[in-house]
């Protein structure tokens, strides 16, 4: 076969007696392999991430995807290719106020919002929620089984601005697309009252709402993936509802930490779950 005979005896000395490496990290992967099993919906960095803050183990980014390439691990996240692209056309409205200021240096200084839309158990849902930039919270959310029903964007609203009473001379910048329900007449015309500046994305240009893009993505593979939604026999709204409030606190912490530890991920892929009614600030201080 090739192989000489002191080779031979120490491949096999090796088999019967493992080495404290090799022991080490066949422990490794069982805990990985653990915990994708529980977050399927997550890779290597979110999973080396979530098993630091649970269990105090520290493992670098290059290790656990290592170890996640030996298991053959991967996430289960459903990606789109979208075809075509819009033209780039004026703003009607409201210019882009936080091209460059993506930094925020206190809370209700910059809040984002953007409605999404998902099918569970046959049903329709919209979901409207509005994101602090400064730490990453969910300021307030609504959620209807209406498809286009705008009352989910002020109802969001009206949680936001009870919760702006507290920062009233404050100004604060409000990010959204160009949706029909955003340029009304009736979403913009108290605004002023509570010194919100409404800011707007040009049409066709997701980017330049990343971060709340990026969470309405996370939601859903969370959702579907991580939660199975659609195996739940009750798909009535309230089902739904409970399902996102049962999201717990410590992904908040697990985002934080992963968006503040990583090189990699840009200052639009803000990770976070949201549980409402959060009334104090979450986030990991390095």
């Amino acid at each position: 076969m090739n192989v000489n005979r002191s080779g031979f005896y120490n491949w096999l000395n090796r088999r019967t007696k493992p080495s404290t490496r090799e022991i080490n990290r066949n422990d490794d992967c069982q805990i990985f392999l653990e915990y994708h099993n529980k977050y399927p919906s997550h890779g290597y960095r979110w999973l080396n991430a979530k098993i630091r803050l649970d269990r105090g183990i520290v493992y670098s980014d290059n290790y656990s995807h290592k170890i996640c390439m030996y298991l053959g691990i991967k996430s289960k996240s459903r990606h789109f290719k979208r075809k075509g692209k819009k033209d780039a056309r004026e703003l009607k409205n409201f210019p882009n106020y936080i091209l460059a200021e993506l930094n925020p240096l206190r809370p209700f200084q910059i809040v984002v919002s953007d409605m999404t839309a998902f099918w569970a158990n046959k049903q329709y849902y919209e979901l409207t929620l509005f994101m602090d930039l400064f730490n990453n919270e969910i300021i307030s959310y609504s959620l209807s089984d209406k498809k286009g029903d705008p009352n989910t964007y002020h109802n969001a609203l009206k949680d936001l601005i009870i919760k702006k009473e507290e920062y009233k001379v404050l100004e604060l910048i409000l990010h959204t697309d160009q949706g029909s329900v955003y340029s009304s007449k009736k979403f913009n015309e108290s605004l002023h009252l509570y010194n919100i500046i409404h800011s707007m994305s040009k049409p066709g240009k997701p980017t330049e709402n990343g971060a709340m893009e990026a969470i309405n993505g996370w939601i859903k593979e969370e959702l579907f993936i991580d939660f199975n939604i659609n195996s739940c026999e009750c798909s009535d709204k309230l089902k739904v509802d409970n399902d996102i409030d049962n999201i717990d606190n410590s992904f908040f912490s697990l985002y934080t930490y992963i968006i503040k530890k990583s090189i990699i991920i840009t200052s639009y892929f803000f990770f976070y779950l949201f549980k409402n009614h959060i009334n104090s600030l979450f986030y990991i201080v390095f």
